[in-house]
């Protein structure tokens, strides 16, 4: 206990006491370093959350302004952050959370040209992104660069989080091709229940904090599939496909592509 601050050991108080994180695992919080990608409903609650657990630095990657349309679940931003960026609004939110966290702030959207630079100065990825040239665009990157990736995503009333830790299998044996161009639409023409974003994003929260502190069992090999409506989750078995392209036997892919020309097809 002797290398927190006072202020430490009131803070994370309730950390401590837990006898699977206490002072070692709260230790790993803070010298940890995670990279969300997107500020968005998933991301707000990842964001909230790790602050909030004592993650030492948090690296917010978007690209966007706030919307007013973005109010209804993104809870990382509020009235008047509308028009701001939201790596500007996210930051400042979680600073007010907790003034110990580094905010490392990336206001650009990753691709193949700088996606590689982006992941590497952290020690996990959690994606928080609403479209699949991202998605499949962190899936390779991760895997290549070997770091631990925490999967989400919402559409209306569902929901799904998965853990790919650095290995096989990884989101193309899930999801070996994207949908076709304009089959699934984004939040704008779907809709989205709010506080759907919330529990998905705080699963990916814990499973993040699991990851760091080494605890518990996470998501690797499992989808975890979520109906709001239903109050219902199920857990899905996902194993290595032989064929894949980038974890498979005889891997294809050694460098990151062209995602938007990929998901285009």
């Amino acid at each position: 206990m002797s290398d927190f601050t006072d202020e430490q050991v009131n803070r994370y108080a309730r950390h401590i006491i837990l006898p699977e994180v206490g002072g070692a695992g709260q230790r790993k919080l803070l010298d940890a370093s995670v990279l969300i990608v997107g500020a968005g409903g998933l991301g707000s609650a990842v964001a909230m959350y790790l602050a909030a657990a004592g993650v030492g630095r948090i690296g917010l990657a978007d690209h966007d302004a706030v919307d007013l349309t973005n109010l209804q679940r993104q809870i990382l931003h509020t009235t008047a952050d509308v028009g701001r960026p939201k790596t500007v609004s996210g930051a400042e939110t979680i600073n007010a959370i907790n003034p110990g966290v580094d905010v490392v702030t990336i206001d650009a959207r990753l691709d193949s040209s700088n996606a590689s630079d982006a992941i590497a100065g952290f020690d996990l990825v959690v994606d928080g992104s609403d479209n699949f040239p991202t998605r499949y665009l962190l899936n390779d990157a991760c895997y290549l660069a070997v770091k631990p990736l925490v999967s989400g995503a919402i559409f209306q009333y569902e929901g799904q989080v998965t853990t790919f830790n650095g290995g096989r299998p990884c989101y193309r044996c899930l999801f070996p091709s994207p949908p076709a161009p304009g089959t699934v639409p984004n939040c704008a023409q779907a809709g989205v229940f709010g506080a759907l974003a919330g529990t998905i994003g705080t699963i990916q929260a814990t499973e993040a904090i699991k990851l760091i502190c080494g605890i518990g069992t996470p998501l690797v090999g499992f989808l975890l599939l979520y109906d709001a409506l239903e109050v219902r989750f199920n857990r899905v078995r996902v194993t290595r496909d032989e064929a894949c392209p980038l974890c498979g036997s005889s891997p294809e892919i050694m460098r990151l592509i062209d995602y938007e020309e990929f998901c285009s097809r």
